[in-house]
């Protein structure tokens, strides 16, 4: 498997159910991963994702220098548990026009194509974001 580093937060919600989230420096990528991770999630990697292809399925990893640690603004760096791969099946684009409704579109990342949202880096979309990754239904 070879892998390509790109600047990304990724999360799990066990080794099969993994988000990567996208967005410039600043963009939010780290706040959306913390609100996820209090919610059930695990940390991947934060800031810089290693992604490689396995049998036409996408795959995160943290490079070793920064498994288990994310940088929170303002406060500085945590150490946090972590699950070592994580198949992504989902990502999120924090910087992606957000419409009041939207359906996944697909992304192209290491030559795999990975649906893809728009989101926000705020607690209301992680609290959603959760319950979709886990099919967990939503009271409409």
């Amino acid at each position: 498997m070879s892998a390509a580093n790109i600047h990304a937060s990724a999360i799990a919600f066990g080794p099969s159910r993994g988000v990567l989230i996208l967005g410039a420096s600043g963009a939010g990528k780290s706040r959306l991963a913390l609100a996820l991770i209090d919610r059930g999630a695990h940390l991947v990697a934060d800031d810089q994702v290693f992604l490689a292809v396995d049998n036409g399925a996408l795959f995160a990893r943290a490079p070793r220098s920064t498994a288990g640690l994310i940088e929170v603004r303002g406060l500085g760096i945590l150490h946090l548990g972590h699950i070592r791969l994580a198949r992504i099946v989902l990502a999120i684009d924090l910087e992606a026009p957000t419409p009041r409704l939207s359906l996944p579109q697909p992304r192209m990342l290491a030559g795999v194509s990975v649906p893809c949202l728009p989101g926000a880096p705020d607690a209301t979309f992680a609290a959603a974001l959760a319950r979709y990754v886990t099919g967990s239904s939503v009271a409409v």
